[in-house]
């Protein structure tokens, strides 16, 4: 990236102008300008925003912009493939645990249910069984106490 940036610099000085006259013009930051011609990358917050920096500012000294676009690719490439798996795999975690904290706002249409464990369909399950017995026995006892048997047959006259 600071071989862009030099470019940039070198193309700009030779052409005999300033970095508040290409700021005009482009209607780009000064700030931002120094930053591309530094090399700092850090500084901008967005990739195709700065991108579409690198395309106009060397379409604006006369350089070849594809050329330059395709340096900084490579320059991303290898400076992201640098960085280890087992990070970018704990920035995804993180990032997942957070979402999963944010509380979502959902329209009446499309709010989820909360869902329930397996246990708490066991307990009522159980219970409902235990008050169908219990209802069971109660019912037979009610019937069957009130009885009386008898094994003669007596008449009244």
């Amino acid at each position: 990236m600071n071989e862009i940036g030099e470019l940039f610099q070198t193309s700009r000085e030779t052409s005999g102008l300033s970095l508040e006259e290409v700021s005009k013009d482009l209607n780009i930051k000064v700030e931002m300008l120094e930053n591309i011609e530094d090399g700092r990358v850090g500084a901008f917050k967005d990739i195709y925003e700065l991108k579409e920096y690198l395309s106009t500012y060397a379409k604006y000294l006369g350089i070849d912009a594809t050329k330059i676009i395709d340096e900084f690719n490579e320059y991303m490439f290898e400076y992201t493939s640098r960085i280890p798996i087992k990070e970018i795999e704990k920035t995804i975690e993180l990032k997942i645990k957070e979402e999963e904290k944010e509380e979502k706002i959902a329209s009446p249409y499309t709010k989820q249910s909360k869902k329930y464990h397996n246990y708490v369909y066991v307990i009522i399950y159980i219970v409902i069984l235990l008050m169908v017995l219990f209802v069971m026995l109660w019912s037979i006892k009610q019937i069957t106490v009130g009885q009386n048997e008898t094994h003669e047959i007596s008449y009244r006259k």
